[in-house]
């Protein structure tokens, strides 16, 4: 159980939610296999396997979305479109307009989708409701956001904001590449890309070559020419390396080797390696995301939650099935 990526988000601090509320509220959309004319399914799964949709260690919770979706690629229907369409214009002596080619798409894709093969994937997300941290591992926002708008179907209230830091990681990037090293407690790794501002969006890449004084130069000279940093390789503590985006993404989330191995150390079997990777992994994130924050200038804290729609009064079908 060691995350890969970070969506950063903030709660309150503490976050007042009993741990059996959520539990129960969180029942409201557990998993469930995609019908043969659904697209997708989504809902809670249990994060252990072993049947809870919560699984708590130490003030730490970690809850999991199942999605389940149908693979039915376009071309196969646009194939098979145009094949009956040829054919009804052969019937008919004239060739269906754009409304009947429309339905036929519609007909075609309800009649295919109960044969096409289906997708499984889980995201999992870390609940520190004691420092107010909502952590999803997930590589991009729009995963998290798959996450949270099935959150705020489930529960009666969620506030939950983006983690928001005085300096942007993009004006704070450039100043640790300008100056030649990482803030107090970082490193700067071997990995960055800079792109300009402009219609071209020329980019650089360095990739696995070391920043070093000889390189230095060259990431000046592109700073100075207008090309701001979207991507840094960072080591935090010698313990975590990972890859920091202009987005505030901490992506490529690596722990020190010395770190799982003590774990495994101190694991008999699956369910003590799975409690102790968590403990562990969440005792480094504990430590560390503070000292990310530092790192940019402290957090600036915004008043406005993120919105995303609700269901209607009394209703309980999930607004993706509306």
């Amino acid at each position: 159980m060691w995350f890969k990526n970070l969506q950063l988000y903030r709660l309150p601090t503490p976050w007042n939610i009993d741990l059996a509320k959520l539990d129960e509220q969180l029942s409201r959309g557990t998993f469930a296999r995609c019908a043969s004319h659904e697209p997708m399914s989504r809902g809670w799964v249990s994060p252990r396997k072993d049947g809870g949709l919560i699984y708590a260690n130490n003030r730490q919770w970690l809850i999991a979305l199942g999605v389940e979706q149908r693979l039915l690629p376009s071309s196969v229907v646009n194939d098979e479109v145009k094949e009956r369409a040829e054919k009804l214009t052969e019937e008919q002596g004239y060739a269906p307009g754009r409304k009947a080619l429309r339905e036929l798409k519609e007909r075609v894709t309800e009649e295919l989708m109960p044969r096409a093969f289906t997708k499984k994937r889980t995201t999992y997300v870390w609940i520190d409701p004691q420092n107010g941290w909502f952590i999803v591992d997930a590589g991009s926002p729009a995963k998290a956001e798959e996450v949270i708008e099935h959150l705020r179907f489930c529960l009666d209230e969620f506030p939950l904001q983006l983690l928001h830091t005085q300096l942007s990681p993009q004006a704070a990037m450039a100043d640790w590449l300008a100056g030649g090293e990482g803030p107090a407690g970082f490193t700067i790794d071997r990995d960055c890309e800079l792109k300009a501002i402009g219609e071209e969006k020329s980019a650089v890449r360095y990739v696995r070559h070391p920043l070093g004084d000889e390189v230095s130069g060259e990431i000046k000279a592109h700073l100075a020419a207008g090309k701001l940093p979207t991507k840094l390789a960072l080591t935090w503590n010698d313990r975590i390396s990972f890859v920091l985006s202009e987005k505030l993404e901490v992506k490529r989330l690596a722990f020190l080797d010395l770190l799982k191995e003590e774990a495994e150390k101190n694991a008999e079997h699956a369910d003590e390696q799975f409690d102790a990777d968590f403990a562990l992994m969440t005792g480094e994130l504990v430590r560390f995301l503070p000292c990310l924050v530092e790192a940019l200038g402290g957090e600036k804290v915004e008043s406005q939650v993120i919105a995303t729609p609700a269901p209607a009064a009394g209703s309980t079908t999930p607004p993706w099935e509306a």
